[in-house]
């Protein structure tokens, strides 16, 4: 972008079709700032589920069910973290 314009900012939440969302800003507005704080979040609870994992993963009394709930919180915390790179990776360019 040679018009020094910011690239479009992926949102950390997808469209009602599951597709991303991007919000063309120079950083400051309203959006921007929720987008922030929805990041800070998903980040925060990702970690939270790390700590849990550790915990669950040591308890010798862990069911299937508990295991496979923990992978699937997982899966999505993975998602949100990922969607949160692409977007910092995005806008660090």
């Amino acid at each position: 972008m040679s018009d020094g314009a910011r690239p479009p900012r992926l949102l950390p939440w997808t469209g009602s079709e599951g597709k991303p969302c991007y919000l063309l800003t120079d950083g400051g507005g309203p959006l921007s700032r929720i987008a922030d704080v929805i990041e800070t979040t998903q980040l925060a609870m990702a970690e939270d589920l790390l700590e849990h994992a550790a915990d669950l993963l040591t308890d010798a009394r862990a069911t299937p069910e508990q295991l496979r709930f923990l992978v699937t919180r997982m899966g999505e915390a993975l998602t949100d973290v990922h969607r949160i790179a692409q977007s910092r990776g995005m806008r660090s360019r």
